[in-house]
């Protein structure tokens, strides 16, 4: 600003009328730079008397002002810095007065509400060139209220050109997203333009203790992520990187990555620098020669988990399996941050170790005496290693979906071990067993006496009911399958689950099952165009005509299906079922995706009980359905590894076949197959005979789908489910009754650590879920963080999936370390370990803690 514009500028605020109360003006021209000194003698405004104020005439200039002249106007030039108060002789004169700057520096300082101190004016004269700029003024001015001194100033420069807020971490961070090679990140030559990069590197060397002469981005991500990493990762791995780990600095470091790491939106760009990081110091190979014990708890490096499950996978293809250590090591892994990246590899093995567990604790089971006692045994516990396998295989073909180089092959030897447990150990000794002592009863009977039978679903289930019933028929849903749905029924509705079993007909294919299902007085079968048909009555049972068949038993029946019903319209679906008693859901799901290919089968079974549990929110919500049947033609087999000549028998002796499938013929009386066991037809004027091969054997058969079958008599083919689900509303008096017995709530989660005093800034503690899982008590997810008495977070934060399912309360511990974040903590104040439930469903618990660390650490410039 030169002097003419001044001097208008001056001229016009003396012209204003005086304030009010004021029958006068004085103007204090504050120039502490002393630009306009050697002017001030030659400014002449009309009116107005001007006085200078130096050090040796301030009581002069007071007596002036306040006693000789109370009446003119003046314009005061002081050019003089009070550094205290006791100083200033004329401050009472000035706090009345009006103030005038005309330097730039005072101009810009005031524009932006800035404190007007010395360190202050020295800043925004070093970083004038930033200043320039009105819209970026406009900018610090928003931040004005938190700029207290000049760091605070430098703060808010980096923050406004890196796009954040002004903390040290968030720029740092923002900085590294921007790029590791100095010339080429945008942000950091900003900060060179406007020559703010030296201040940059000192605050990264207070926070981080990063110290070079040669200042790289590439090297403070290795110094930041190894000094973090030093705190869970044993410095054994680190031999020779010492100049990249800076010990005194590892609480910012470590809650430097923490806060990247749990930034949903944020993660993906540390994911990139920390790949790029462990692959210049070899990480992997570090790690290799480490046990997993040294570094398991570290989340940053995904090269962690790749070495964790390396090591786990080649134990297992050395068939070297412990199944609680794997089970340990899958529950520490899968609150980390990169748990997803892997999710399949990790739930693969996980279900490995149930696998080998169950072996271990039933390998000596195969030899029960009665097909009753092996069915009960089937539907009591055996079926569980159907359900570990299935997980398995579901987890290995999603990893071929999304594979990774380091762990494909390692993961397909651990196939090979799991086909070797489930395929040549579980279902061959568990089906021997089962062909050995059922055979006879099949050859009599035709089935297993004792069992309820799939033939009398209806006489025992609808018939009688004095309700309207829905019943769902998924095709192919077997028993394991139905366990798990009648779990989350359990856990997502209101409502009481039974799940019973029933013997499904043979041979166990669609058109015998969904037969079965029917009301009926025993079946009948014919050839139609070399086709075998049943029939009930004389009527066919194909879908077109099962209504037909319902509505002979009872006229108030209805057919739907599942693919029509979920696309009309709610009223269009209500009107299908009203005035009805009895309602058949055909769902097809799990047969269908075989049709496609034999290894979408189990995926399908998730997909399936996904589409039920809607089907049932439907039947609740829309048609007030109480009671509901949930059941299925028949069951499968499937195993993934292919299957050799010694896995099939060859069709000798089939000159007399009516129909046959991988796993069952039906022939005439002429018929003399060779290796099949006989099973006693169902329609016994048919003169047809029925047959099926032993254990897993197929027969062999032109085409594909030898991994999925079903018509056999295996146990997973034949033991049909039959989920009863009757809905409890809120006013029918049994849920009133036993609320607690039916209401859904997640396990709680409780502190089993005693003492209440931290005196390190790492430190463990113990917490145990309360209660085993079971049909009335869910897994619940929790967040876990200390908090200082206004609230903010003061450690990392830890998660704990409470899912433990098992009555030993030991086994029902977790074991977990806090890290709290640099700064000073008073042994005076109180703080609280907060234990969150992410659903909502529990109350947030607080529990008070007192820090004692008798070393502060964290009094930097820039971040105190």
């Amino acid at each position: 600003m030169d002097l003419e514009e001044i001097l208008k500028d001056l001229q016009k605020r003396f012209k204003e009328p005086y304030p009010e109360f004021y029958n006068r003006r004085i103007i204090f021209w504050m120039d502490r730079d002393r630009e306009f000194e050697d002017e001030i003698d030659n400014l002449e405004i009309p009116d107005v008397k001007t006085i200078k104020v130096s050090e040796n005439n301030k009581f002069r200039v007071k007596k002036l002002l306040s006693f000789d002249d109370q009446e003119s106007d003046f314009l005061v030039y002081c050019p003089l810095i009070f550094n205290e108060k006791e100083d200033n002789w004329i401050n009472d004169v000035m706090r009345y007065s009006e103030e005038f700057r005309a330097d730039i520096v005072s101009i810009q300082i005031d524009e932006m509400n800035l404190p007007d101190s010395i360190a202050i004016r020295k800043s925004v004269k070093v970083y004038k060139k930033f200043f320039n700029a009105k819209a970026r003024r406009e900018l610090i001015k928003k931040k004005a209220s938190r700029i207290e001194n000049p760091a605070h100033l430098e703060l808010a420069i980096m923050g406004e050109i890196a796009g954040c807020e002004m903390q040290p971490g968030l720029i740092i961070r923002e900085v590294l997203k921007a790029g590791i090679e100095n010339d080429e990140n945008d942000i950091y030559q900003e900060f060179i333009n406007y020559e703010i990069d030296e201040t940059f590197w000192r605050m990264v060397g207070q926070g981080t203790g990063y110290q070079s002469e040669e200042k790289s981005l590439e090297n403070l991500s290795i110094h930041i992520l190894l000094t973090a990493a030093s705190r869970n990762i044993n410095k054994e791995a680190f031999i020779g990187l010492d100049n990249f780990i800076s010990s005194p600095h590892e609480a910012f470091c470590f809650q430097f990555v923490e806060d990247w790491l749990r930034n949903a939106n944020e993660k993906r760009s540390l994911y990139e620098l920390v790949r790029y990081v462990e692959k210049e110091i070899q990480l992997d190979e570090r790690l290799m020669n480490l046990d997993i014990a040294h570094f398991e708890s570290n989340e940053a490096f995904p090269c962690v988990d790749e070495i964790i499950l390396i090591k786990l996978m080649t134990n297992i293809k050395n068939d070297i399996i412990d199944p609680e250590d794997i089970s340990d090591i899958c529950d520490k892994r899968r609150v980390g941050a990169w748990y997803e990246e892997f999710n399949s590899y990790y739930e693969g093995i996980y279900n490995m170790g149930k696998m080998k567990d169950f072996y271990n604790k039933n390998q000596a089971s195969f030899h029960m005496t009665s097909a009753k006692e092996v069915w009960k045994s089937y539907t009591d516990k055996f079926y569980l290693m159907d359900t570990y396998y299935r997980k398995f295989q579901r987890a290995y073909q999603k990893s071929l979906r999304n594979s990774n180089a380091k762990l494909d092959d390692l993961f397909k030897f651990t196939v090979d071990r799991a086909e070797g447990i489930y395929k040549h150990w579980f279902l061959d000794d568990l089906l021997t067993n089962w062909c050995n002592v059922s055979g006879r009863e099949f050859e009599e009977y035709g089935k297993i006496s004792e069992i309820k039978q799939q033939v009398d679903f209806y006489d025992n289930n609808i018939k009688n009911a004095k309700t309207k019933v829905y019943v769902i028929i998924s095709d192919a849903m077997r028993y394991e399958v139905a366990k798990e749905l009648s779990i989350e029924l359990k856990q997502d509705m209101q409502c009481k689950i039974e799940i019973d079993d029933m013997s499904g007909i043979f041979p166990t294919i669609t058109p015998f099952g969904m037969a079965a299902l029917l009301p009926n007085n025993g079946l009948q079968t014919e050839i139609r165009n070399n086709n075998l048909k049943v029939l009930i009555d004389g009527e066919s049972t194909d879908m077109p005509n099962r209504e037909k068949v319902l509505q002979k038993a009872n006229k108030d029946s209805r057919v739907l299906k599942y693919d029509d019903l979920i696309h009309m319209k709610r009223e269009e679906r209500k009107a299908q079922a009203k005035g009805m008693e009895v309602v058949y859901v055909y769902h097809d799901q799990i047969d269908a995706a075989s049709h496609t290919s034999d290894s979408r089968v189990f995926s399908a079974c998730d997909k399936a009980i996904d589409e039920i549990k809607n089907l049932v929110r439907i039947l609740v919500h829309e048609f007030s359905a109480v009671n509901i049947m949930i059941t299925s033609d028949h069951g499968f087999l499937y195993t993934y590894e292919e299957f050799t000549e010694d896995d099939k028998v060859s069709k000798e002796g089939f000159e007399g076949v009516v129909d046959y499938g991988r796993r069952y013929a039906i022939m005439d009386e002429s018929a003399n197959p060779s290796f099949l066991m006989p099973i006693k037809f169902v329609d016994e004027e048919s003169g047809l005979k029925g047959f099926a091969p032993k254990q897993n054997i197929r027969i062999k058969k032109q085409g594909g789908g030898i991994n999925f079958v079903h018509g056999g008599i295996s146990l997973q083919e034949m033991v049909v489910p039959l989920i009863r689900y009757r809905h409890l509303r809120n006013d029918n008096k049994e849920y009133q009754r036993n609320r607690s017995k039916y209401d859904v709530k997640p396990v709680e989660l409780n502190i089993l650590s005693t003492g209440r005093k931290i005196s390190n800034m790492i430190f463990n503690l113990s917490f145990y879920q309360s209660e085993m899982l079971s049909v009335n008590r869910e897994a619940a997810n929790f967040l876990l963080y200390f908090v200082d008495e206004y609230g903010e977070k003061v450690s990392d934060e830890v998660r704990i999936i409470a899912d433990k399912n098992t009555d030993n309360e030991q086994d029902r511990v977790f074991n977990v370390t806090f890290n709290l974040k640099a700064g000073k903590y008073d042994n005076k104040k109180t703080y609280n370990l907060v234990i969150y439930e992410e659903s909502g469903q529990i109350l947030p618990k607080k529990i008070e803690f007192v820090i004692d660390i008798p070393f502060a650490t964290g009094e930097y410039d820039f971040f105190s």
